[in-house]
């Protein structure tokens, strides 16, 4: 029996049987071999996180939750020109909806002009009904707030992980630094001890 290379198809290269057609010997081929994707997107998709809220709140829960931009913020956020530092969300209560605000996303260069974007207007966060009005319940509280922690892409669409925080005092932002030293310590003691 003799194999015969077909020419390249829609579906990668066939081979065929000399008695097949030639559209069945395309339909049963298999497609060549694809390459991994994963390293494109981890190229393409940066995680801006804000490590200045964790350092200043105590978080308590967390949401992932999209936002409404234009497209020149998204160029911007694919190129991690993004100050999460200052921002802070609030939920309106005459509307239930989520604002985020002063959030800092550079212009981006090739849209300036009319079809740019102003850095740090507020910006509508989405997110289920149900999801708001439990953050709204817990940010009642005294000293309760919402914070951005990361900014990252899931499938190709910016999300945003908002913490509820609860505010540290001097004296816990000082401990917490002791614990985190004293662990560092603690593990460059260990590793050099196997070396």
């Amino acid at each position: 029996m003799i194999v015969r290379p077909l020419a390249l198809t829609l579906s990668g290269w066939g081979f065929c049987h000399p008695r097949l057609p030639h559209s069945l010997a395309t339909r049963y081929a298999s497609p060549p071999p694809m390459s991994k994707k994963n390293d494109t997107n981890k190229i393409l998709a940066p995680r801006i996180e804000n490590r200045k809220a964790r350092h200043e709140y105590h978080i308590v829960d967390r949401i992932e939750v999209g936002i409404v931009l234009q497209g020149s913020e998204v160029k911007s956020i694919r190129h991690a020109e993004v100050s999460l530092g200052e921002g802070f969300a609030r939920i309106e209560p005459n509307t239930m909806e989520m604002w985020l605000y002063n959030v800092n996303i550079a212009p981006y260069r090739q849209a300036m002009g009319n079809n740019g974007h102003e850095p740090t207007r507020p910006r509508k966060l989405l997110a289920h009904r149900r999801e708001i009005d439990k953050l709204f319940a817990q940010i009642t509280t005294k000293g309760t707030t919402l914070v951005p922690l990361a900014m990252y892409f899931v499938r190709g669409k910016v999300k945003l992980e908002i913490g509820v925080g609860q505010g540290k005092q001097a004296h816990d932002k000082r401990q917490d630094i002791k614990a985190r030293t004293a662990d560092r310590d603690m593990r460059r003691a260990m590793t050099r001890k196997f070396l």
